[in-house]
């Protein structure tokens, strides 16, 4: 005998887990490359600034 499936009954309009949570990523991967973004200008001056010290070759000569 075979076992008969029925479909489960979900509700209408319901947000199931994995809708919200994949929504939250999406919002923060969001809010983090637009953070990324705004930062850009400045994280490229400190890295120049950083390059122009010594980088990792310049050890502890500069606190």
């Amino acid at each position: 005998m075979k076992r008969v499936r029925r479909p489960v009954a979900r509700r209408r309009g319901a947000t199931s887990g994995q809708r919200v949570l994949k929504a939250e990523a999406v919002l923060v991967g969001g809010m983090a490359l637009a953070l990324l973004a705004w930062e850009w200008p400045s994280l490229r001056r400190e890295a120049r600034l950083w390059r122009m010290a010594g980088g990792f070759r310049a050890g502890r000569r500069y606190p």
